[in-house]
Parts: structure tokens; C-alpha cells; sequence
């Protein structure tokens, strides 16, 4: 099957993604691993996004699609694949549309609020990157390192303040394919809300292999 992974960050899809594709047998397809990889293979369209990226501009949807299409033409997707982070807009999923079927848009469904408190409740080590979590994994010193007593900071990403950008960001730009794709009669909501083992089993209760 062909997916689409929706959701704001903080839902989990990249962790479900990566279970999803090892149980199902089906590759991962993230744009950013794609950008990665045509700009490591020197690729025509990799020069162009290195050229862009370090000039600090965005990747026009043009570019985009044209190495989401190349990367859907490869023969590790002919039993199905995970889009992961594309589309993005309308304008993305209708340039798809074009050239692919998507069979489901799964929609991780969490409230702004809990997606605050997970990645809000996030802290790194400075000095060995190990990762914790106020709630969920707290240390057992506050603000300290278990594994090696260093100090834990809050990733830029991590603080409210961004979180929040982001979420308004994703509310704008990206949930109207929710309403693009309900239109099309292939979204499936999934509660994003209970631990990974939890959302999976529903998941394949969803979609059976």
C-alpha cells in the first residue's frame, strides 16, 4: 500500500513510520532523506538543493516533487511506501496526484496541548546527547545527566516558544490536506495519543497484512 503519514510534530510519525516499514516491508520516504541523498550523490537536482539550502532559500515545489517522483520510481517501492513530511500543501498533493495513488492518508491525531508537553519535556545532555524527558524519562537528578552527570539543556526546537511557531505553521500550511484528502475518501484517522506499541496495533488493526 501507498501511505501518507499527517500530523503535527510531536505526533510520533517517524517512529511509527520506521515501525510500519519494518513490519510491512515497505521503505520510509522522507524528503529530507531524499534532499540528504541526491545532494551526497552529486545528483543534477542534488547541486541545485545544496545551492539553495546554503544560500539559505527554500526548495521550490517544482524541485520537491520532481525528486519525490524520481524517489517513487525506484524499484524498492513497487509493494507499497511511506510519504513521510510530503505533501506539505495542496499545490504538493495535487502535483502527486499526478503521478502516484495514494491508497491512505493517516492522520496522527493529537491536540496541540499534549504535543507541548511532550516536546516541551524534552532535555539533551550537553556533553554525551543522551535524551531525556521531565514526565515521561525524568533523570533521576534533576537537570543532570544519568549516564555521565553532565548537564541537560532544552533543544531551540524544544522551547515553548517554537513549539508553538511550529504548530501554527503545521495548523496553516499542512492541515488542509486533511480536508483534501477526506475529500478523495482516503483518510484514516489514528489517535496519536497512546504509547508506539499501541498506535501499531492499531494500525495494522486498520490496514491487516
Amino acid at each position: 500500500m501507498n501511505f501518507i503519514f499527517l500530523g503535527p510534530p510531536g505526533a510520533g510519525k517517524g517512529t511509527l513510520a520506521k515501525q510500519v516499514a519494518e513490519t510491512y516491508k515497505i521503505p520510509h520516504i522522507s524528503t529530507g532523506d531524499i534532499f540528504r541523498a541526491n545532494i551526497k550523490n552529486q545528483t543534477p537536482l542534488g547541486k541545485k538543493v545544496d545551492a539553495i539550502i546554503k544560500s539559505g532559500g527554500l526548495v521550490s515545489d517544482d524541485i520537491t516533487v520532481e525528486l519525490v517522483k524520481d524517489r517513487l520510481s525506484q524499484p524498492d517501492v513497487a509493494n507499497g511506501f511511506i510519504l513521510d513530511g510530503f505533501p506539505r500543501t495542496i499545490p504538493q498533493a495535487e502535483a502527486l496526484a499526478t503521478f502516484c495513488k495514494v491508497d491512505a492518508a493517516v492522520n496522527f491525531d493529537i491536540a496541540d496541548e499534549e504535543v507541548v508537553e511532550r516536546l516541551g519535556g524534552r532535555r539533551v545532555c550537553t556533553k554525551c546527547g543522551e535524551g531525556f524527558h521531565i514526565k515521561f524519562m525524568p533523570p533521576k537528578v534533576e537537570g543532570k545527566c544519568d549516564k555521565c552527570g553532565a548537564d541537560l539543556f532544552i533543544r531551540d526546537d524544544d522551547k515553548i516558544e517554537s513549539i508553538k511557531n511550529r504548530l501554527v505553521v503545521y495548523r496553516d500550511q499542512t492541515a488542509p490536506l486533511i480536508d483534501f484528502y477526506t475529500k478523495k475518501g482516503n483518510i484514516v484517522d489514528i489517535d496519536a495519543r497512546p504509547a508506539p506499541e499501541k498506535i501499531l496495533d492499531t494500525f495494522k488493526e486498520k490496514f491487516p497484512l
